[in-house]
């Protein structure tokens, strides 16, 4: 996984220079081809302002808020009026973004570049100009004259005809408007996920996933896809980006080995905001005996801090699985962390730079639910997540586990259907407790499970119905442990192996 920006392309002289653990001991960009290196130069050389200050301040982003302001007129999105009485004009602000196409339904994205990978589809990545500018407005909306835009009519408010961003309405009104263009076009909704549309007939495939104005294209038809962004083109003010390059916050780079997912770009910032990038790493993010849960170290010096780190370290685990357990446990701690608790998540951030444990939480008592469904080989579905009720003993906690995986694969059923990808023969549920196991594989009374049986119901009408068959795997190889609990180094490293995750940046 892909955690630094490459030192021989962009300079960051003050958080290297005399540093005892510069980010060139950790980095190589050896499996990268030119063009891709050249790419994630360039993302990581580009700041976005927090402020309109600070946008003010450069000829690009003055630029950019001409032209958005120019679109809105064009579009018509409002008339300058008076305010009549009795009503109140809302605020408005300049939000200033990078636009890679960073967004999307997670699971579904990965699962479409697997798909993509082992069939050698091709993915296209198109970008719509405006898009909450396209909806209607049906309800009476006064707004207030963007910042550094002045007009000679004094008194005059910004009188909305159209949707426009941050409205409740905007994304509904867009959606809508998008999906009903798509489906007369002869697309369908995926009923596994609203937001992916599929062909409704012919022999080539097409798919498109969109989130809000990202859209991805995905087929085995040159022709087709072309054809679809002609279509497109009429409908809408469309950007094509090209072959996919970034998703959801994620840097996309096809080799011959297939497609490689990192969130590089993402973790550089994170350890160049809190200044970590010249800390000394660290090979395993957590001791296995932490006692995070009874800290009684002193509070945090600033709590808001804590929250910004965990919440920013939550969005890596998109690409990060290996951190899903950790990030959940330093989540648990939000309300009122401590110096402890922050002292982990330093640590947490030192390693990005280089069976359920019943009742495993002392504070509750609650287990964790830990799973992992490959596709092929690769990795497109995880999950790290307390229970919400305390289990009587470990097989109940296993089971419930066995529980949350068979609903997640009848998902992915679902969805895999919906992308033409047949999978008649029954998906293997691997599992280290005999006992989840004994009870999922005989359909009797069980004294013991009769408080979970909603979950036995399901699980064993899933194997009834041979949807999925269980198999029993030791627990000293079972890698799901990596979400459920924390792990010695020897054991988290092997399991790290066993998920897939490469370091494609390590200079050996």
């Amino acid at each position: 996984m892909s955690q630094f920006v490459d030192p021989d392309q962009v300079t960051l002289q003050s958080a290297n220079s005399g540093t005892l653990y510069p980010l060139s001991n950790h980095l190589s960009y050896n499996s990268f081809s030119p063009n891709q290196k050249a790419y994630l130069a360039a993302i990581t050389s580009l700041d976005e302002p927090k402020t309109f200050t600070q946008a003010v301040k450069s000829e690009h982003w003055q630029e950019a808020m001409r032209k958005e302001i120019t679109a809105l007129e064009q579009n018509e999105t409002w008339t300058l009026e008076r305010l009549p009485l009795g009503k109140r004009a809302i605020d408005s602000k300049w939000v200033y973004k990078i636009k890679y196409n960073q967004d999307g339904m997670l699971v579904t994205v990965r699962v479409l570049l697997a798909v993509a990978s082992i069939k050698h589809w091709e993915l296209h990545q198109l970008d719509v100009n405006n898009s909450f500018l396209q909806g209607d407005l049906h309800e009476e909306v006064y707004m207030k004259i963007p910042q550094g835009f002045l007009t000679k009519n004094e008194h005059r408010v910004c009188k909305l005809h159209k949707s426009l961003y941050g409205l409740k309405q905007a994304s509904r009104n867009w959606f809508e408007k998008l999906t009903n263009s798509l489906q007369a076009a002869g697309f369908k909704q995926s009923y596994a996920d609203y937001s992916l549309f599929t062909p409704t007939k012919g022999k080539s495939f097409v798919a498109v996933l969109i989130y809000v104005n990202d859209i991805i294209i995905i087929g085995n038809d040159s022709t087709k896809i072309k054809a679809l962004k002609q279509y497109l083109h009429t409908k809408f003010s469309i950007k094509d980006l090209g072959p996919l390059k970034y998703v959801l916050g994620i840097e996309v780079a096809r080799t011959s080995e297939g497609i490689v997912l990192s969130q590089r770009k993402y973790a550089l910032d994170i350890l160049t905001e809190t200044g970590m990038i010249g800390a000394k790493p660290s090979l395993f993010p957590m001791e296995q005996h932490h006692s995070l849960a009874i800290a009684s170290s002193p509070p945090a010096s600033d709590p808001s801090q804590y929250r910004r780190l965990v919440g920013r370290l939550l969005y890596l685990t998109i690409t990060r699985p290996d951190l899903s357990y950790l990030i959940g446990i330093l989540s648990q701690f939000m309300q009122e962390p401590k110096q402890e608790h922050f002292d982990a998540a330093m640590r947490v951030l030192r390693y990005v730079k280089s069976s359920p444990d019943w009742a495993g939480c002392p504070a509750t008592r609650r287990s964790t639910t830990g799973f992992f469904i490959c596709l092929g080989n690769s990795l497109v579905s995880w999950k790290s997540k307390k229970q919400v009720t305390v289990s009587r003993s470990s097989a109940e906690a296993e089971y419930r586990a066995m529980a949350a995986t068979a609903s997640e694969l009848s998902w992915l059923k679902t969805l895999l259907c919906d992308l033409q990808v047949s999978h008649s023969k029954p998906m293997t549920l691997y599992c280290d407790n005999r006992a989840a196991l004994h009870i999922a594989n005989n359909p009797v009374f069980h004294e013991r499970t009769k408080h979970i049986e909603i979950d036995c119901h399901f699980v064993r009408e899933r194997i009834q119905r041979k949807d999925i068959l269980t198999a029993h795997i030791s627990s000293q190889e079972q890698p799901a442990d990596i979400f459920t609990k924390a792990l010695g180094r020897d054991r988290f490293l092997h399991l790290l192996c066993k998920l897939g995750i490469r370091d494609l940046h390590s200079p050996t």
